[in-house]
Parts: structure tokens; sequence; C-alpha cells
């Protein structure tokens, strides 16, 4: 098992050969050009601004997806989205997902944090160009709620969400998973399984499977807007 050192020019190695954690390089930027090549071949960069000097890249064996026609709804749920008491929009502030992601239950505080400012640039230029998306859960024009991460391809690659009034990010990813459907995604990426994502119908499928779908036909959320 090996940790390979990055460079300047842009490549990732052979992902069989890292650790078990599924981590696999370490160094490199965040450059656009990088971070569309790491999704691609099914990396992405996750590190502690506070502790680390340079990007850590995973890439683990066993994904942790979600199939959008699987995404499981509860009956709670459900009867949430019936009241019609939340709005749900994409694209529509995508900076206020990212900082609310960066600071909800105060996770800026820790130590371990890893959603700094490198990050926030960087994913921010990603969004500009098309490359990264949010979804907003509002009550009464007052951001409550939602997700970002990366459109690439058919798939959508989860970055982080937050909840500042309850289930907020989970009618977000219900919405995602809808609109995923809808125009032809196939999965989500989840990145690593937690009781969330396995309530809402999450399941592991292997590294070699997950590049087949990826480099398949279909289309992301790659420009969906919603106002």
């Amino acid at each position: 098992m090996s940790v390979w050192q990055l460079d300047e020019d842009l490549w990732f190695p052979d992902p069989y050969t890292g650790e078990d954690s599924g981590l696999v390089a370490v160094g490199g930027d965040l450059s656009v050009e990088r971070l569309l090549l790491a999704y691609d071949n099914g990396f992405f960069p996750w590190y502690s601004f506070n502790l680390d000097s340079e990007p850590l890249w995973y890439c683990p064996l066993q994904r942790y997806v979600i199939f959008p026609d699987e995404i499981h709804v509860s009956h709670s749920m459900r009867q949430l989205m019936k009241q019609n008491k939340y709005e749900v929009t994409v694209n529509r502030d995508f900076d206020g997902v990212i900082r609310g992601c960066q600071t909800a239950q105060g996770r800026d505080k820790d130590l371990q944090a890893w959603l700094g400012p490198d990050i926030i640039e960087a994913y921010t230029r990603l969004h500009s160009l098309g490359y990264a998306a949010s979804v907003e859960v509002w009550e009464q024009q007052r951001l409550v709620g939602g997700l970002y991460g990366v459109t690439l391809r058919n798939a959508f690659f989860g970055e982080s969400m937050f909840s500042l009034v309850p289930s907020a990010s989970k009618l977000a990813l219900i919405y995602l998973a809808k609109a995923m459907a809808s125009v032809g995604g196939c999965f989500i990426d989840c990145q690593f399984e937690t009781p969330h994502f396995k309530s809402m119908g999450g399941r592991y499928i292997s590294y070699k499977e997950y590049m087949e779908i990826l480099h398949g036909t279909g289309v992301g959320l790659n420009h969906a807007r919603s106002d």
C-alpha cells in the first residue's frame, strides 16, 4: 500500500495501490483542471486545512452511492413535503450553501474542519464554470439548509450538506435525486457511508462498477437552475 506524492503535472496514481482508508495521494493543487481530472477518475480531496499543509486525495475502492430511483422517502418526509412548508431551489445561492456547510453547528471551529478558504474558493470557481451545483432549502426566504457538489458526466459528487431546521438536508437530497432522475443522472456519490445516507437508500458498489457507470451515457445537473 502506498501514498503517492503529486507534483505540478496533472496525474493521479492507480487507486488500487492506495491505503485501505481510500487515501491514495498527497499534494498537487485545487485547480479546476486537477479537480475535474480527480472526479473523472473517482478521486476527491479531503483534508484538514488546520492540520494538513497540502491536499489529501481519496479514492475508496468500495463506493457508497445513491441511485436516484432508489432514494428512500420515509412516511414522515412525505408528510413534510405535502405541507409545502419549505421551498427548494437549484443554484440560486451556491455561496450561501457552501458557507452554510462550513459554519453550521460550529463546524468551522473544529480543529479537523476541512471546508476552509481554499476549498471554498476552488468549488466556487467550479460552480462559476458550471461544474458544481447547489440545492437550497428556504423557509420564508431564509436559507435553512442545502447541499452542494460537483456535477460531471452523468453523476453528482456530493461534497457537503447542512440543516438549520429538522430534515432540511434530507429534503435537499430527495429533491436532488428526483432532479437527477428526471435528466437521466445515474448516481449520487456520497463518498462514505453514514447512517443518514443509509436511511436514504445508499449502498456500496465496487470502484470498477462505479467507473463503468460514470463513463457511460447520461447527463447530470450541470446547468440546472430553479428560481
